[in-house]
């Protein structure tokens, strides 16, 4: 019973939360009464060079979108000089303690040596939550590879706006999202889904030929003055793609079809065209904190399995 009267007094606190924040959005010049405010967020680029250039080709539609960058990895560097050619891209840094391709993994900036609590006995991060978590990290260590994260991202040059979380390991637990929490603050950073966006049903899993379809679908279904959050995991469908495995038992098959099929569907005349028609205002999340400051986040109530697989 308790239990169930917490639950509940949690929900009824977001529901607050976002009902504030949709006001102050109101009293912004984000939106109108008819608008529908959305922000498009591309995860995991500078995983490597086809995720690069599926990024590039997204840019040159001149879709507005927030590109969320995991400094972690060999191909970074590549996303950063093509995004400091595209000021106007907002971008954050994908923190990242998971690595979860076969053939194709990564470790932490800080070395298996100082953090060693986060990675496996070759020095790479866990392919899954599950498995970081059943090495019981250390928070400390966590801190110490977080910090050199952002500190990575801010020295490339590039802008930093936000932060956000792959496979979501970092808002997993009370312990992590306090810390993540913590580093925002300091850095005056914002946090994806701090400012009580509306998760967009993902397309992620999704068939291939029906991507585009049900991302029309789902963008038809929003309502105005609501501020929605729609995540994509873009890439070109090509021999790199082609070789990576998921290591998780819920990674999708053919991986490299499904994200070129996601870089379609963002890209696409449809998508475009229902954009106008439904007067959706596309805006990122630089936009968002500059209009609102990161003073008014407020932490959300985190369901992980809707998030990044």
């Amino acid at each position: 019973m308790k239990r169930k009267i917490s639950t509940l007094l949690i929900v009824s606190i977001s529901i607050v939360v976002i009902a504030v924040i949709l006001l102050n959005l109101k009293a912004s010049n984000l939106t109108s009464e008819q608008e529908i405010i959305v922000l498009i967020r591309c995860d995991d680029l500078g995983m490597c060079h086809s995720v690069n250039m599926a990024a590039k080709e997204l840019i040159e539609t001149g879709v507005p979108f927030s590109a969320s960058i995991m400094f972690t990895c060999p191909w970074y560097q590549e996303i950063v000089e093509i995004l400091k050619d595209h000021p106007e891209i907002s971008v954050g840094v994908h923190l990242t303690l998971n690595s979860e391709w076969k053939n194709y993994r990564w470790g932490p900036i800080m070395g298996k040596e100082v953090v060693p609590s986060l990675v496996d006995s070759c020095g790479y991060f866990f392919p899954s939550r599950k498995l970081f978590f059943a090495n019981n990290p250390e928070i400390k260590e966590a801190e110490q590879e977080l910090r050199a994260q952002i500190d990575r991202a801010i020295q490339s040059g590039l802008q930093i706006d936000y932060l956000d979380y792959h496979m979501s390991t970092v808002v997993s637990t009370p312990e992590f999202r306090t810390l993540l929490e913590k580093l925002a603050k300091e850095y005056n950073l914002g946090i994806s889904r701090y400012f009580g966006e509306i998760d967009v049903k993902s397309i992620y899993s999704v068939p291939v030929k029906s991507k585009t379809d049900s991302l029309i679908d789902a963008i038809n279904s929003l309502k105005p003055v609501e501020m929605n959050l729609v995540v994509f995991h873009i890439g070109l469908e090509n021999p790199e793609m082609n070789a990576l495995i998921d290591l998780n038992p819920f990674g999708l098959p053919q991986m490299s079809r499904h994200r070129q099929a996601e870089l379609k569907a963002v890209c696409s005349r449809k998508l475009r065209k229902t954009i106008k028609k439904k007067n959706i205002r596309l805006i990122t999340y630089r936009d968002l904190i500059s209009d609102l400051g990161v003073e008014t986040m407020k932490s959300p109530v985190f369901n992980t399995n809707i998030y990044n697989p």
